[in-house]
């Protein structure tokens, strides 16, 4: 069985990939200026939606998939209907690089990570700002959103923390410590009861989510690890990293379930594909790889 299939499309590094909810399309983010929709399992080229003037650095659908974010170097959000590929909305509120988009489980909430150091909150429907977070002294890296939507989690690159939010009021919860270096990519794991993040100090750092306290280091990785993806069945994430290396991490016994050397280094994000039987990464060399984790 082959292990490793590529994508080829975009004209400049990959940065970011999704999947939407009902598995049925994949999107990816490019430093060409464009996202591009892919129809799944069968890997075809879909459409590409042209408009962001500047790298495209992550995606993220909605859970009925009617939208699609997107977030640039531009300093914008664009909110896409992925069944068409026309724009919906284009938030133009952040100073500085937007390095991840995520929604709310229930799809009312839009959040979106920059490196002007702030966290924002948006209304899809109408593309409204809903609420500026002041959240890190740096670059703010990664974002998830817990199960119920009650808290927001973000990624610092200047403060190393994991940060905890309050959704409905926007107030800071909780400071999760641990990292040495800056924090690249945040999930939600077990039901929502564990935070996992993973590090520029090549490690991926599991907190409890109630208490705040670190409860395992896994690692340390061969490379840094750019991308950071939960399993779909929560039980696993998936590391890969600038040099071209790929780790499943269990998060019940903390150990290593597969790794692999990917054909390209430059790994700079990671999804697993619907089925959890293999993952997609995003390379420097302009391509995506879906890599099979069991043959």
């Amino acid at each position: 069985m082959q292990q490793t299939t590529e994508l080829k499309g975009h004209k400049g590094l990959v940065h970011g990939l999704a999947f939407s909810h009902d598995g049925a399309i994949l999107a990816s983010a490019g430093f060409d200026n464009e996202v591009k929709l892919w129809s799944w399992p069968a890997g075809k080229e879909l459409r590409t939606l042209a408009g962001h003037t500047r790298p495209v650095y992550c995606v993220s659908f909605s859970k009925d998939g009617k939208v699609l974010a997107s977030g640039s170097d531009d300093k914008t959000v664009r909110l896409w209907n992925p069944a068409d590929g026309k724009l919906l909305f284009e938030l133009k509120t952040h100073q500085g690089i937007v390095n991840a988009v995520a929604f709310s489980p229930d799809g009312k909430l839009l959040a979106s990570a920059s490196a002007d150091k702030l966290v924002k909150l948006w209304n899809p429907a109408d593309g409204k700002e809903v609420k500026s977070l002041t959240a890190h002294t740096g670059s703010v890296y990664g974002l998830a959103f817990s199960p119920d939507g009650k808290t927001l989690a973000s990624a610092g690159a200047m403060d190393n923390l994991v940060k905890l939010w309050n959704v409905a009021d926007g107030k800071e919860l909780k400071q999760l410590k641990g990292h040495t270096d800056a924090a690249l990519g945040v999930v939600f794991a077990l039901e929502g009861k564990t935070v996992v993040s993973a590090g520029m100090d090549r490690t991926v750092r599991l907190f409890d989510a109630t208490s705040g306290a670190q409860t395992k280091q896994l690692g340390p990785t061969p490379d840094e690890p750019y991308g950071l993806a939960l399993s779909p069945d929560g039980k696993s994430v998936a590391t890969s990293g600038y040099g071209g290396h790929l780790h499943v991490w269990s998060l019940a016994d903390g150990k290593a379930t597969a790794t692999r050397k990917l054909p390209s280094f430059g790994a700079y994000c990671v999804v697993f594909t619907p089925d959890g039987k293999s993952v997609v990464t995003g390379h420097d060399n302009h391509s995506c790889y879906v890599t099979l984790l069991s043959v």
